[in-house]
């Protein structure tokens, strides 16, 4: 069974209704990103840090997975598929896909700020954090998000996956935020390569690139038509 690495990034959840950092009217416009999505400014507002998580995460539970996501999951009948995602939100597994790895960390997911092995799920009942919220150990928690600044542990695991790849496919980012970005350079230079976005990103050199300039609810259900019938 071939394998099929899928990279996806905000493009996809944002037609789900979530909003993004980078479009226009999105979180980056409302806050500034040093602020809210980096280490300093857990350490500088705590407070404001878990509001805004905390807004993301109510608003999670609103959306819903849309054609893109649902389209992915028929792959899985035909193809041995992995994703690796740059989103935090969970849309992918609800939607139905098995294999999914969160490169940027899972908003519905908090952890501890001593023992990141500490890691704890919220539902839609329970998805706030308030301050002087802790783990066993005592510790504050924080949003299980890999922030800017921050390593980001799974990396070596999704490179890996990537050099597995007999197909791979890129949708709804824009290939500029690294390390997720650098994916792609993983995967042999010889397989089929997809790149499924409305904005006509650079291809910087990439050997059997074909590019669907159209919005993931549409380009995805047509690539896998496409996949389903070879």
């Amino acid at each position: 069974m071939d394998k099929i690495v899928v990279l996806t990034g905000a493009g996809i959840s944002a037609e789900s209704g979530i909003k993004t950092f980078r479009d226009s009217g999105g979180l980056w416009e409302e806050y500034d990103i040093m602020d809210v999505a980096t280490p300093e400014a857990w350490h500088k507002d705590q407070a404001l840090v878990t509001r805004f998580y905390n807004a993301r995460r109510k608003q999670l539970f609103e959306v819903e997975p849309n054609a893109a996501h649902h389209a992915l999951v028929a792959l899985e009948k035909k193809y041995d598929v992995h994703i690796i995602t740059q989103n935090v939100d969970d849309l992918h597994e609800r939607a139905g896909s098995s294999k999914v790895l969160h490169l940027h960390g899972e908003l519905k997911k908090v952890r501890s700020t001593i023992d990141e092995s500490l890691v704890y799920e919220l539902n839609q009942e329970n998805c706030e954090v308030k301050i002087g919220d802790t783990c066993e150990k005592g510790s504050q928690l924080r949003p299980h998000i890999v922030w800017f600044g921050e390593a980001v542990p799974l990396i070596t695991d999704a490179a890996k996956i990537a050099e597995e790849a007999d197909i791979f496919v890129v949708i709804g980012t824009s290939l500029n935020v690294y390390p997720a970005a650098g994916l792609l350079n993983y995967a042999r230079y010889d397989i089929p390569k997809y790149l499924i976005d409305p904005n006509d990103a650079p291809a910087f050199g990439v050997k059997n690139l074909k590019k669907i300039i159209k919005k993931a609810s549409i380009g995805v259900p047509k690539l896998v038509e496409e996949l389903m019938t070879k």
